[in-house]
């Protein structure tokens, strides 16, 4: 099934043993493992990646960039083939990669402890402050308007006026909560049109299964390196909100089960901002906590609208599937807002203890 890949990479296919390789939803993922090495094939999803030559050019420039001048970094990027190329295109017009395995590495589906929250929030933390003086006019977006909320506000009114009727009754109670949260979109859409905070180079996604940790659950590296292209800074931060806080999942059906874990959030912050701390301008500081509910009302707007669309973007394992997604994420978001007052405390916190450690290393 591989041979023509992996000769491409001078590898012989009999001397690896291939078998599907993690739980990834976008791209199909293969280990190969031989008598002294192992590998990660890759294949990507040109259905949600239309160019991976864009991903091909972003992941070489910034591996570029980080051995120049921060050679000791561990960037897990794809490796070459024997044309210098890094990819592969088979005859059936698929896109395949290479990557080397982390020996000993392995990653984490579920957040039970604090300290991989923290470990977390230090990688991605420290990914976009290796990366700040990078010129990320040379990056291209790989996935146009992945986190525009605008756009998926947008897309949210066109479902709504194309739905069919039984469904904006079944939806009645979210489709109000859209507008009850609509301060929001009003938010982010000041700081965009205001440019109030820069652009950097994120990882864009930031679940914790991104991360590669080692048998003392120390951090080791980033991995789906697929989205890193220029973003706001938010994205990564909320996304880590609102994926970590909660010991409930996105999928859980059971929303009393969805509360928040404010230890976690502080694990988030203390993490987070060891690596960026210096770097954000106050302007970025001042919305911390407010990268929460941007990602976890644009998370709830895109699973409501698919429901409104007959699921025709996530699809469905059972029926209203997406709605009961949606209700997730405004349990999520409701539970976040009161919390808000902690995260504030928290925060102040934290600030004291970077504050009395710098004027004790001076």
């Amino acid at each position: 099934m591989f041979d023509d890949i992996l000769i491409s990479f001078g590898l012989n296919v009999a001397d690896y043993d291939v078998q599907p390789f993690g739980s990834g939803l976008i791209n199909h993922t293969y280990k190969l493992k031989g008598h002294s090495h192992a590998y990660i094939l890759q294949q990507i999803n040109t259905s949600v990646f239309k160019n991976p030559d864009y991903i091909a050019n972003n992941l070489e420039l910034v591996k570029i960039y980080l051995n120049k001048l921060n050679p000791g970094y561990l960037f897990v990027a794809p490796l070459k083939t024997i044309d210098d190329h890094f990819m592969v295109k088979s005859s059936d017009g698929k896109f395949y990669r290479l990557f080397p395995f982390i020996g000993g590495s392995h990653t984490v589906n579920f957040l039970q402890d604090k300290q991989e929250a923290f470990e977390a929030a230090v990688q991605f933390g420290r990914f976009t402050r290796l990366l700040n003086d990078f010129d990320i006019g040379r990056l291209q977006y790989t996935l146009s308007d992945f986190h525009n909320l605008k756009l998926r506000f947008d897309q949210f009114k066109t479902a709504s006026k194309n739905a069919l009727p039984v469904k904006l009754a079944e939806a009645a109670t979210e489709i109000k909560e859209v507008y009850n949260q609509y301060q929001i979109l009003q938010t982010y859409n000041q700081l965009i049109s205001n440019t109030e905070i820069p652009l950097r180079a994120i990882h864009h996604d930031t679940k914790i299964n991104n991360v590669l940790f080692d048998s003392q659950n120390h951090a080791l590296c980033l991995v789906d390196l697929d989205t890193v292209m220029p973003g706001y800074y938010l994205s990564d931060v909320g996304d880590m909100m609102r994926t970590y806080l909660s010991p409930a999942n996105e999928e859980e059906t059971n929303l009393d089960k969805i509360h928040i874990r404010e230890d976690f959030f502080r694990a988030i912050y203390k993490g987070y901002m060891s690596e960026m701390g210096n770097i954000l301008t106050e302007a970025e500081k001042q919305l911390f906590i407010f990268s929460g509910k941007l990602m976890i009302y644009m998370q709830a707007l895109r699973f409501l609208t698919d429901f409104l669309n007959n699921d025709s973007y996530y699809g469905a394992q059972y029926p209203g599937h997406n709605l009961v997604r949606a209700k997730n994420q405004f349990k999520l978001l409701a539970e976040y807002t009161k919390a808000e007052p902690s995260f504030k405390l928290l925060i102040s916190s934290v600030n004291r203890e970077f504050l009395t450690a710098e004027k004790q290393s001076n």
